[in-house]
This record gives structure tokens, sequence and C-alpha cells, in this order.
């Protein structure tokens, strides 16, 4: 998960080593006396949770071959993440050694990877849903991967359409993969895999409705648990007991007073107070899809001018849920929560409000498409959605920052958030 947690964490971004299975979920843990009574009486809830069917990366596939006839193009590479994941059912990082599946758009697919891993890609193809088509073909350490490739894709597809690439094809392997194909050329892969992964199934609604429920029980129950005193670090301790009791794995950041007014926060160590605004995000995994909510609340009684800013954003996030529908422009729901936001003389632009209102999210908890000013591409039915509003007051005699967000999803007749608004800074959890 790419949350605003771990940015702020991790000192330096390292290439995860090939993983050709998925991370080990969380055991919950036994009731502790040292866990407060809300987190102990949190249930695991992984078991709800259904896994997407051989026919469904079957349909996947099917569909992204469709989108490579409307886009003339022969085939497309993708190399370890989510997109391998969410095509082929095969979890896998990436290393500096290419590994690379493609998927023509006629025939089998096939994987090119260092042949010292190919007892493990066996092992995992077994076990995929979707694996029993494709060829695996392998490279030494002194052989050329590219050539191979290339020599692969040819034997594959006869025409000389360009190659599609997976745009988290990172520039080193498309570099070398584009000057091996030519004189094919290679171009971005965004129209296929967006194309896909944009429009949800009600398997990936179920599930992303299971990890938004899930979040929003953790939170709940971390609030109760916590009080002025305590550190952003002990919230966000408690939160990661919170899920493994759930039994999935997730995360939270937690910004307190002066830190919340920065939209990604700080990882300097706060101290919980009365009456200062805490703001808190992030979300979980459930069979590989994501939530993302936050939630801005007081321990004690807020002020005047908080319970204004509050209204404010709580306003702007109703204004953004209206106006997504099917075949509106994404922009225009950014506008929707701007508007709100000026209108309360909180603008003009991005001068309180730092942000896009909103970014498609699924396996990825960023990922294709996003609800910004310039965005003309229309929403459609079955999209995914993340609908935040924030007013961030960092110039503030007191500084604090409010960020309402919860998931949203797009049918035939509007949009519906996965988990209910905020009500308040007092009870921020009253309708959950």
């Amino acid at each position: 998960m790419l949350s605003r947690r771990r940015f702020l964490t991790t000192a330096a971004a390292t290439a995860p080593a090939l993983a050709l299975h998925s991370l080990p979920a969380q055991t919950p843990l036994p009731p502790s006396a040292q866990e407060p009574a809300p987190i102990q009486a949190l249930k695991d809830r992984a078991h709800e949770a259904i896994p997407i069917s051989a026919a469904e990366r079957q349909h996947r596939t099917d569909r992204a071959r469709d989108l490579m006839q409307q886009h003339k193009l022969a085939a497309l590479t993708v190399t370890g993440g989510t997109t391998l994941e969410y095509f082929l059912g095969v979890p896998t990082g990436q290393s500096e050694r290419l590994f690379a599946w493609t998927l023509p758009a006629t025939g089998d697919p096939f994987i090119v990877c260092p042949t010292f891993e190919e007892g493990r890609m066996n092992e995992a193809l077994s076990a995929s849903s979707n694996g029993a088509s494709t060829r695996i073909y392998t490279w030494n350490e002194d052989d050329d991967p590219y050539a191979l490739l290339a020599k692969s894709l040819n034997a594959a597809t006869t025409s000389s359409l360009p190659l599609a690439l997976d745009e988290r094809v990172q520039y080193v392997f498309a570099d070398r993969i584009a000057q091996a194909i030519a004189p094919r050329t290679a171009t971005s892969g965004i129209p296929i895999v967006a194309g896909c992964r944009s429009i949800k199934s009600p398997a990936e609604l179920a599930l992303m409705q299971l990890a938004n429920d899930i979040t929003l029980s953790v939170y709940k129950a971390v609030y109760e648990s916590c009080s002025p005193g305590m550190t952003n670090r002990d919230f966000t301790s408690l939160v990661d007991a919170a899920y493994a009791r759930c039994g999935v794995r997730g995360e939270a950041s937690c910004q307190v007073a002066a830190f919340s007014a920065q939209p990604h926060g700080s990882p300097t160590p706060q101290v919980i107070r009365e009456n200062q605004i805490i703001l808190i995000d992030d979300g979980c995994f459930v069979q590989g899809y994501q939530s993302d909510i936050s939630r801005s609340f007081v321990y004690g009684k807020p002020t005047d001018r908080q319970k204004r800013v509050f209204d404010i954003v709580h306003q702007a996030q109703a204004a953004a849920l209206a106006a997504a529908r099917p075949g509106v422009e994404m922009q225009s729901v950014d506008a929707a929560a701007r508007n709100v936001i000026t209108a309360a003389g909180f603008g003009p632009g991005y001068k309180h409000f730092t942000h896009r209102v909103g970014h498609g999210i699924g396996m990825d908890m960023h990922e294709w498409y996003y609800l910004v000013r310039g965005n003309t591409q229309l929403i459609a039915p079955n999209m995914t959605f993340s609908d935040e509003p924030g007013i961030y007051l960092a110039d503030d005699p007191e500084p604090f920052g409010i960020r309402l967000e919860d998931d949203m999803h797009i049918t035939e007749s509007g949009a519906k958030l996965f988990t209910p608004q905020s009500p308040s800074l007092e009870h921020p959890f009253a309708n959950a």
C-alpha cells in the first residue's frame, strides 16, 4: 500500500525482490488485557472475502484484448506489481532482473523470467486461477532477456503493431524493451490497463466494501480507546493491533493540531491534546483491494472556527458526491467541492484546498482516473474514487487542517459512498 504513513516513514525506496507468493495474512491476536476493550471486541473478518474467480480473470484478459483491437496494439507487457496480479492472480514484486508477462492480442500469454525462477513461477501458475495457458521463456544470467522478449513477441504475433507497456514498467526495462523490439514501436499501455482496472466488477466492489467496513470499524475502536495525553504513535500502534484482530493488513497516519494542516502530515512525534484537531488517514487490504478513509475530530470541545471549517468540508464532500455521475467530466466533481470551499472564503483555487478532490482506487490506493481540474475524461458506471476535500490552515494563529474522505462507487444513477459521512468533530463515528 502506497500510504501516507509509509511515505513519511520510509527514508528511501528500494526495489522489492521478486516474490511469487502473497504476503502471509496477519493472525488475529488473542484477547489481551493490554488491549482496550473496543479493540478486543473486533472480529476476524478475512473469511468474509470471496476471492476473484478464474472466470472473472478470463473476462479481464478478454477485455484487454478487445481494447488492444480498438487501439491497434499487438500486445501488452507488464512487469511485477498490481497489474500483473490483476490479470494473472500472481502477486509479484520486481527486482533488477527483467521479469515480464506479455498478453498478445491473440494467442497465449507468455512470461520472460530468470531461469532460476522457473520452478517458483510454475508453482505460482499452478496455484493461479488464470495461469494454465501461460508459457514461460527463461534466460540465464549472461543472456539478453530483452532479445528473448522480442523473439517471443514476434513468435506470438505476426503483426507489426506497437507493443503497449504498463505504466509501472521501470524506465530501465522500458527503454531496453523498446530497443529490442525495433522497428516495432513501444507505446503507453494506460488505455488498456486503465480501461480494464477502472471499471470494477460486482466481486471487486464487494471486496472494496468489506475493506471500507473494516477500516471504519478499526478507526471507531481506536478512537474509543485513545484519549488526550497519548501520542500519535500510540494511536497508530493501536490501529495496527486492531487490523490484526480483523485478520487483514492495514495502517494509519495520525496528525495532531498544526501537523494536520499538512495534507500528508509529518513524521514528527506528536501528543494528542484536548480540543485540538486530530486527522487520521489510510486503510487496509482485503484480497488485494484497498480502502482509503480520513477522519478529523477532537477529544473535548471544538472551537467555533474548527466547527465552521468542518461543516464547510462536509458540504464540499456532499457536493462532490452529488456531482459524480455517469457521463459527466471528472473535473466537474473537483469543481463542485472547490466551489463550496471557495464560496466560504477559503479560496481561490488551491489556496487552502491544496489537492484534487479524488483519485481512482482499487488494487492500488491511487490509480486511474483522477478527479481534478482539467480532466475531461467522462465518468462511467462502476468506477470507484476517493471523495476527500480538505481545508488546511497552516497560517492560522492556531494552525489546523480538516479532511473528510470516504470512497465512492459510481452507479447508473449517481455516486454512492461505501461508508457514511462523518457527522461532526465531537462524534466522528456516530453514523458508523
